[in-house]
C-alpha cells in the first residue's frame, strides 16, 4: 500500500493510505520507521506501526501522567498497569522515563515532603509513612528529610497553641486530646508533650466561658445543689481541677 497523504499536527500524524484507510500515530513513530522516506509500506511495516503507536500512546499518556504533579516509580507501575501497559512496554517506559528525568524517586521525596510541610499539618512520621507507602527506600527518604531546612518545632508550636485556644478543654484532659491529635498527624510524643507544658495561656477566661455554657444549659433542668453538683461534674469532664472550679462557682 502507498502512503497518499500524510498531515501533522503537533506531535501526531494523520496517514491516509491507497485504500482510504487512515491511521493517527506520533512523530516518533514515523521517524522510527522512515515513513518521512517511503512512501509504500507492506503488512509487516503496518503491525509495526501499528504496535509502536499504541506504545506511543501508552507512553504519552503517562508523560501526561506525570505532568500534572512529580510521580513516584511505583505510582508509574500502577498506572501502567491500570491502562493494561504489558511487562515489555512498562519495564521501556519506565527505562525511558528515568533517563529523561521525568521519573526520579529522590526528586519525587523531596517535592513531596515539601509539599507536606508548607501544604498540611502533617508531621515527619506521618509523612515518612505515606512515603514508604510507595516502595521507596529508607535511605531516600532520610537523604530526602536531610536536604530540606525545615523547622517542625515552630509548626507544631503554633498548631498547639491554635488548639488550645479553640478548646473547650484544659488541664489533663485538654494535654491527652492534643497527645493524640498530634500523634496521629505524625509528630513525636515527648516533642508534643514538651511543647504544652512550656505554653503559657489564660485559664480564667477558659473557664468563664465553659461554666457560663454549661450553667445556661443545666439552669433550665435543675436547682440548688444538684446544679451545683452537674455542672461541678460537667466541667471536671472538661479536665478543670478542683480549685479552678471551686474558684468560679
Amino acid at each position: 500500500m502507498k502512503i497518499t497523504k500524510m498531515k501533522k499536527s503537533g506531535n501526531k500524524y494523520q496517514i491516509t493510505l491507497s485504500d482510504n484507510t487512515t491511521i493517527k500515530t506520533y512523530d516518533d513513530v514515523i521517524i522510527n520507521n522512515g515513513l518521512l522516506y517511503h512512501k509504500e509500506i507492506d503488512s509487516e511495516t503496518l503491525h509495526k506501526l501499528n504496535l509502536d503507536t499504541s506504545y506511543y500512546d501508552m507512553y504519552y499518556k503517562t508523560v501526561n501522567y506525570i505532568s500534572k504533579k512529580l510521580r513516584s516509580e511505583k505510582e508509574i507501575k500502577n498506572y501502567l498497569d491500570k491502562i493494561n501497559a504489558g511487562k515489555k512496554e512498562k519495564d521501556s517506559i519506565i527505562k525511558k522515563l528515568k533517563e529523561i528525568g521525568l521519573l526520579n524517586d529522590k526528586s519525587f521525596a523531596k517535592a513531596f515532603i515539601s509539599d507536606r510541610m508548607n501544604l498540611s499539618n502533617d508531621g515527619p512520621y506521618k509523612i515518612k509513612k505515606v512515603l514508604y507507602e510507595h516502595d521507596l527506600t529508607e535511605e531516600t527518604i532520610e537523604d530526602a528529610f536531610n536536604g530540606i531546612d525545615y523547622d517542625f518545632t515552630e509548626k507544631l508550636t503554633k498548631l498547639i497553641s491554635k488548639k488550645v485556644q479553640s478548646s473547650k478543654y484544659s488541664g489533663y484532659v485538654l494535654k491527652q486530646k492534643i497527645l493524640n491529635d498530634f500523634i496521629n498527624l505524625g509528630y513525636d510524643r515527648e516533642m508534643i508533650s514538651d511543647i504544652y507544658d512550656h505554653l503559657s495561656f489564660d485559664k480564667s477566661a477558659l473557664l468563664k466561658k465553659e461554666y457560663d455554657k454549661v450553667y445556661k444549659k443545666l439552669s433550665t433542668k435543675y436547682s440548688d445543689k444538684e446544679l451545683e453538683n452537674r455542672i461541678k461534674t460537667k466541667l471536671y469532664q472538661k479536665g478543670f481541677n478542683k480549685e479552678e472550679i471551686d474558684s468560679i462557682m
